[in-house]
């Protein structure tokens, strides 16, 4: 099975949220909706990874900082199973991707072209008018 990775940088400080007092609590918090937001999205969390990466310092000096990453997977779809996952099932609904949800956000956001309503048709009203019985005779 092949998969698909995605790399996010870690939380570097906490958030406040309710219930939620100390420092470590809130650094948790955090690293708990990183990991729920994209787990949502079908990611599975893989590993913590420390990483050094270079870093301008002035106008021409390097230093190397290092950067706490999050690495996720998933499986990724053979082109066979796009088609079937578009048919409906009756297993649990799939999980929409983050492209399909900016696309659906996108076209709910355009207006829909608005026409006007038609004029009712005035058979009734040449039926009963008498002038028009007049002219035709």
């Amino acid at each position: 099975m092949s998969y698909e990775y995605k790399v996010v940088p870690a939380p570097v400080r906490g958030v406040k949220a309710k219930g939620v007092k100390t420092a470590q609590d809130r650094f948790a918090h955090a690293l708990q909706t990183v990991m729920n937001d994209l787990a949502a999205e079908g990611w599975e969390y893989l590993r913590a990874d420390t990483l050094p990466a270079e870093q301008r310092e002035g106008l021409m000096s390097k230093t190397t900082v290092y950067q706490n990453m999050l690495v996720f997977r998933r499986a990724k779809v053979p082109a066979q199973s796009v088609k079937t996952l578009s048919e409906p099932s009756l297993g649990a609904p799939r999980l929409k991707t983050g492209e399909e949800r900016l696309a659906e956000k996108a076209a709910l956001a355009q207006p829909k072209p608005v026409t006007p309503p038609k004029p009712p048709k005035s058979e009734t009203a040449s039926k009963s008018d008498p002038s028009s019985d007049v002219a035709a005779q």
